[in-house]
């Protein structure tokens, strides 16, 4: 690691939620053996990650990638300190998580959505917020019963594919609510990967000014380029809670619906977050190396080159070393 010097407010460690397996696979239409998906999600584990996305239990007629929720669930390596966390669209959802719970091989956590824009949350889900808020707040009273942590996701924060700016007033609307019915950390989710810098620290300090116990979690889209920049600037404001997908896959679920933003979308890159925040003396917990190695089969697994830098440039190089060793440092003939 580099001696990184002051590093203005950012928080000495943090907890990166790693969402390949949830978030990200949830907008490759090709279907992930169960057997792959498990091996990778105890990669991760393996590499450190503390916190997981593990699979969805949205309806499986419209998102098959996850028809196999309760084999994954049944089938990973539980360690200890681990928070395995679903993707919980509505109470049937929860009807099935609940029999998993009861046989012993549940999660730790679920996520609750709704999107700031009620248009894209109509897009989305196909409920008005009312609707939405009515339901999510029965499945939040059951989950709580059921000791499961509840993850209230706000999406669209900085802007909407389909509504173009979202009032900062809609946001605070729906991070109200699932504070009011006890959420225990708040999803900033830039749905589509619109936002920049500026707007973030605008949007997020206004947020913790209004709910300054709220436990807030950074969930950069990069659909510009910007979810890792994005990233650094909440975690300068004090959060100390990052989304990531490995090779920087997610986005739009695979539903067959007409793709926003040209179908190009996808998580900020795990591995190129990571490896910086090491480098700036900021603690994962992460071994960096593992991370590469699950990079690397990441891609072996979807079959194709995905957008990580670090698994080939490899991590920054400090000390002395035989060039012909170091990935990508070789001398090539002829140049």
């Amino acid at each position: 690691m580099a001696n990184a010097g002051p590093r203005a407010s950012l928080p000495g460690s943090v907890v990166v939620c790693e969402c390949w397996a949830r978030d990200g696979l949830q907008s490759m239409p090709a279907l992930v053996p169960t057997a792959r998906k498990i091996e990778m999600i105890d990669r991760i584990t393996a590499a450190g990650f503390r916190k997981v996305e593990v699979t969805s239990f949205s309806n499986p007629k419209l998102l098959p990638q996850f028809a196999d929720a309760v084999e994954v669930l049944r089938g990973i390596r539980r360690r200890p300190g681990v928070s395995h966390v679903v993707l919980m669209p509505n109470e049937r959802g929860l009807d099935r998580l609940e029999t998993c719970q009861q046989e012993g091989y549940g999660a730790e956590e679920i996520i609750l959505m709704i999107s700031a824009s009620e248009g894209h949350n109509l897009l989305n889900f196909r409920m008005p917020h009312v609707d939405a808020m009515a339901e999510h707040a029965r499945v939040m009273r059951r989950a709580h019963r059921l000791g499961i942590r509840i993850i209230g996701c706000a999406g669209t924060v900085y802007g909407c594919p389909v509504a173009g700016d979202v009032p900062y007033a809609e946001v605070a609307k729906v991070v109200r609510f699932y504070l009011d019915e006890g959420a225990q950390t708040i999803m900033l989710g830039d749905t589509t990967g619109v936002a920049n810098p500026a707007l973030v620290r605008e949007r997020i300090g206004a947020l913790q000014a209004d709910f300054p116990r709220a436990e807030l979690i950074a969930h950069f889209h990069d659909t510009r380029g910007t979810g890792i920049v994005n990233s650094l600037a909440a975690l300068e404001l004090g959060l100390r809670y990052v989304d990531a997908s490995l090779g920087a896959i997610g986005g739009q679920p695979a539903t067959g619906k007409a793709k926003y933003s040209a179908g190009f979308t996808g998580n900020a890159c795990t591995e190129d977050l990571v490896a910086m925040l090491e480098e700036m003396g900021v603690r994962t917990g992460i071994d960096v190396g593992a991370m590469i190695e699950a990079g690397i089969r990441a891609e072996e697994v979807l079959g194709q080159k995905l957008r990580s830098n670090v698994i080939r440039a490899g991590p920054v190089i400090h000390g002395a070393s035989s060039p012909d060793k170091e990935p990508g440092a070789a001398p090539v003939p002829g140049t």
